[in-house]
């Protein structure tokens, strides 16, 4: 998402000298109010930078809301007759279908409370209390909001709709499948620490990522790297992205759309892993932070189609690591 947590990537390219390593394109740059990396190897050498932007500039005006004339701030703003383009419809269809998988862990609707916890683009709220919390409560619920003719209708106007959590990973996604159209089939999108490959990297191997260890002190360090085959990863955590107020109290930018109040549970970090498009680990790793350690394990066993790399809290309050990755 383009306000939440940026997670630091590290991108592992093993090496071995003895093979002749090809020449890969490589752009790198800022956008989504990130940083991103593309890698990618092209019959024709082309540089791809100019369309590249040009697809950020089309995401930014359907889905971001920082930009006060995009199709989603409209909307937020109670327009109703804003017509969205394909790229909401795809972002909100699949919002619409990982709410349901994860009843209601990941919901898009808890856009007023990121605004008022101080994580969205709106000024935040001062000492929120339970009363005030409730209040934006009505506000969430995806099943408040309802996509017909291309065309958004909320229950109530106030319903803040960000799709953040799941905009980044979108972007990896519609970038990916640009490169594809261009026969490319050995590729690596990164985009704030989400992740599609597709094929090998310049020196004959499948794609090796690195995820980051849950540091709070500002310094960081690699737990480990994963190697993807045509697979997308996405990682959430709450130790980069907090804020702590005047009486030293700690808020976490992960909000239970269930309480509406910031959530610091057992996992520390989620990485999921899957076949699946980018958009789609990008929502279940949120999901995972808001269920815990318990629930997510519970999901993942009725969704074998996705992996984790999960950084967490034991019963004896140490740090442990589950990993269902499939090396």
């Amino acid at each position: 998402m383009f306000s939440r947590l940026s997670i630091f990537l590290f991108i592992v390219l093993a090496t071995l000298s003895c093979k002749k390593e090809k020449s890969y394109q490589y752009i790198q740059g800022n956008a989504l109010g990130t940083t991103f990396s593309v890698k990618y190897d092209d019959l024709k050498n082309a540089n791809y930078s100019a369309s590249i932007d040009s697809l950020f500039t089309v995401i930014n005006q359907s889905l971001s809301t920082y930009h006060s004339n995009s199709l989603i701030s409209q909307i937020n703003k109670g327009d109703t007759l804003v017509k969205v383009d394909q790229h909401f419809v795809n972002v909100f269809e699949k919002a619409k279908r990982i709410h349901q998988e994860t009843d209601g862990a990941f919901d898009p609707t808890i856009g007023s409370l990121v605004n008022a916890w101080g994580f969205g683009p709106k000024k935040p709220l001062q000492n929120l209390d339970s009363a005030t919390v409730k209040s934006f409560m009505q506000l969430v619920g995806l099943d408040k909001v309802r996509l017909k003719n291309n065309t958004i209708s909320k229950t109530n106007p106030d319903i803040f709709i960000d799709f953040n959590a799941i905009a980044k990973g979108y972007a990896v996604d519609v970038i990916g499948q640009f490169l594809e159209s261009k026969n490319c089939t050995n590729y690596m999108v990164e985009i704030g620490g989400e992740v599609r490959v597709r094929g090998i990297n310049a020196e004959g191997d499948f794609w090796r990522i690195g995820i980051e260890k849950p540091l709070t002190d500002g310094t960081r360090d690699l737990e480990t790297a994963i190697s993807l085959q045509n697979k997308s990863m996405a990682t959430s955590g709450n130790y980069r992205k907090f804020k702590i107020d005047s009486l030293g109290n700690k808020f976490v930018h992960t909000i239970n759309p269930k309480t509406g109040f910031t959530i610091q549970n057992d996992i520390l970090s989620a990485s999921v892993i899957s076949t699946k498009d980018c958009a789609d680990v990008d929502a279940y790793a949120t999901a995972f932070m808001v269920m815990g350690f318990k629930k997510t394990t519970a999901f993942l066993e009725t969704h074998p189609e996705l992996e984790v790399f999960l950084i967490y809290v034991n019963r004896n309050g140490e740090t442990a690591i589950l990993n269902t990755e499939v090396i």
